[in-house]
């Protein structure tokens, strides 16, 4: 048996760490800024405890492009380092002071870095880097650190008046359009924007009033807010103070509808706001709304590993220093700690929403629209949500009526239980299109539901699966059918006849795939309807969408619909039946062009043709 030590080429650590760590070379900045937050964490924490003395004076981390020189600064007035600290930190990689520091104060501070890697990232953009640092000890002299990016460093006696770290990064001919100061505050909006040390970009102009003067003077340009909402105690919040900081994230869009302050502490750290936007009628599935922030640092926008993707159509913000990281913190790590998060985050949506059904149902109501589709969505792909929100979920029916599920089936069981004993729900997705089916289900006492939503047809499936009911849109069958029962009606035409009556209006349907049926009617029921039988209608529309999402144009499944007879109708029982040949065809074809334009079928050219037809008649 042989053993041995692994041997690590320490020539090659940097080739991997500027191709490999990051996923975004612009990282970069992510990552020493938040260093430079740790440095000035760490001196107000040692002045808190007595051991920095002195004031603590400005403590704005600096961002400082010098196009001239090919330069970029990154300057805190943090804790700094002497000579032994820059050996111990920055000459052995991965050897992380925060968490040394964590360690010793871990009670009384956050720190963001723990892995101790990310000021190397300063060599994805840089030629070289020098660290000009001094420590905030007594009689501390300044050091001065340069590497150009192997594993020679130098170190010198350095000059700095004050505590405190300057990373000087010589940027690379390909990096130095990150002296773009137009560039620089987008990343610092982006990675920055709520960092607790404030983080300034130069200087910006300012008008100040001087008695009944109005003055112009120059004042820090601060890229962040220190103290973001999700920060504060939900008890010192207004409702306007949320719709402000929901125009902070999102600028320029429509006020939410109601929000949800998350603030956790076992068994994990965990705060935020997730908001709810107006979703409308559309299934609007905004990707990267959710930010995720590590102490109040942004880690990333892709959050599927952390929020179910129901809970993707909200907006807002998580920030949780217990949620597991990839080593450049730039992506999640999936393990038990993120599976307890999710659950919990499911849990706080489902209680707000029933917290707000109970609490004002007439306003729940008025907002269904919006949030519906959101609802919905929960309910089909999310097992634990569907367990709550059945309470608060809501069927809207065409007299714009809410119900729950319960109080649905409590309403229908009278006239909507078939033959065979199972609640049938029928509905509309335009309540106008089908304005006279609505009317003749409304005449017999039956009530008709809006499922107008895209996520709708979904929807239905899974409830019919899940609560035991059977759906019908209207235009599924005649109305008579469209809850079976075991009454018949006889018709009062001999079978030759219905025969007859079947060849002739074969002949004159606009599409030769449908089917025609004679059925004894009542002789109130229209003469010709048109039906699209509920499973082959979803099966259309399925197939639609199949041939859709693949770009399929021309191969898309027929509109599948039935033309019925009503046999017992005096139109065709007396009239029709009794006509010249001639007369027949005419007849046939006017009450079949009737009833598609009744169901709106019929558009534009054809519409046009069949009211100068009708007008001729007259």
């Amino acid at each position: 048996m042989q053993k041995g030590r692994i041997s690590v080429q320490t020539e090659n650590i940097f080739p991997i760490i500027k191709k490999f760590l990051y996923s975004e070379q612009e990282i970069f900045l992510r990552e020493l800024i938040s260093n430079a937050v740790d440095a000035t964490s760490k001196i107000k924490a040692l002045a808190n405890r007595g051991e920095a003395k002195g004031e603590l004076g400005n403590l704005n981390i600096e961002v400082i492009p010098d196009k001239e020189n090919k330069t970029l600064t990154i300057r805190d007035r943090g804790i700094g380092m002497d000579e032994e600290e820059v050996n111990k930190y920055l000459n052995q990689v991965a050897f992380s002071s925060a968490q040394e520091f964590l360690d010793k104060y871990k009670d009384e501070l956050n720190i963001i870095g723990h892995f101790g890697l990310g000021f190397y990232s300063a060599f994805m953009v840089s030629d070289k880097v020098d660290v000009l640092t001094r420590s905030y000890k007594p009689d501390a002299k300044a050091v001065l650190w340069s590497c150009t990016g192997d594993t020679e460093y130098s170190i010198t006696e350095g000059e700095r008046d004050e505590r405190g770290t300057d990373i000087i990064l010589h940027l690379s001919e390909d990096a130095l359009d990150y002296l773009d100061e137009h560039k620089l505050e987008d990343l610092l909006e982006k990675f920055c924007k709520f960092l607790p040390v404030p983080i300034q970009l130069g200087t910006r102009k300012e008008k100040i009033k001087d008695g009944d003067e109005e003055k112009e003077t120059e004042v820090a340009h601060i890229i962040n807010n220190t103290h973001p909402l999700w920060k504060k105690a939900p008890a010192d919040l207004t409702d306007e103070d949320y719709v402000n900081f929901y125009q902070e994230l999102y600028p320029f869009s429509q006020p939410p509808l109601f929000w949800i302050h998350l603030n956790i502490d076992y068994p994990f750290n965990l705060t935020g706001v997730l908001y709810f936007p107006k979703i409308t009628n559309q299934f609007e599935v905004q990707k990267n709304k959710i930010h995720l922030y590590s102490n109040q640092v942004f880690v990333t926008d892709d959050v599927k590993e952390i929020v179910p993707e129901f809970l993707m159509l909200l907006h807002g913000i998580i920030d949780s220093p217990d949620i597991p990281l990839n080593v450049s913190r730039s992506y999640l790590q999936s393990d038990a700690n993120v599976r307890k998060i999710t659950g919990y985050i499911t849990k706080k949506v489902a209680e707000k929403l029933n917290e707000l059904f109970k609490k004002d149902r007439p306003d729940f109501e008025s907002k269904w629209n919006d949030i519906g589709t959101f609802i919905k969505y929960g309910l089909i792909s999310d097992e634990k949500f569907a367990e709550r929100a059945l309470e608060f979920a809501l069927l809207r029916n065409t007299e714009d009526n809410c119900f729950t599920l319960e109080e649905y089936k409590e309403k229908i069981k009278g006239l909507q239980t078939n033959k065979n004993n199972r609640l049938v729900c029928l509905y509309t997705h335009d309540k106008h299109m089908h304005y006279s089916l609505v009317s003749q289900c409304n005449d017999r006492g039956y009530d008709v539901l809006l499922m107008d939503q895209i996520i709708d047809n979904h929807f239905i499936q899974h409830l019919e699966y899940k609560a035991e009911l059977s759906f019908k849109r209207v235009d599924a069958d005649t109305i008579d059918q469209l809850i079976e029962k075991d009454e018949k009606q006889e018709s009062v035409l001999s079978q030759e006849e219905q025969d007859q009556l079947q060849s002739l209006f074969k002949s004159v349907s606009l599409n030769q795939d449908s089917q025609v049926e004679i059925k004894p009617l009542s002789p109130n029921d229209p003469p010709v309807q048109i039906i699209r039988p509920e499973f082959m209608r979803r099966m259309s529309e399925m197939q639609h969408m199949m041939h859709m999402m693949k770009g399929d144009q021309n191969d898309l499944f027929k509109d599948h619909y039935q033309l019925v007879i009503n046999s017992n109708h005096a139109t065709i029982a007396q009239k029709m039946i009794h006509a010249d040949e001639g007369q027949k065809m005419e007849m046939a074809t006017y009450l079949t062009e009737l009833a598609l334009l009744e169901q709106q079928m019929l558009k534009g050219p054809a519409l046009n043709d069949f009211i100068k037809k009708s007008l001729s008649r007259v």
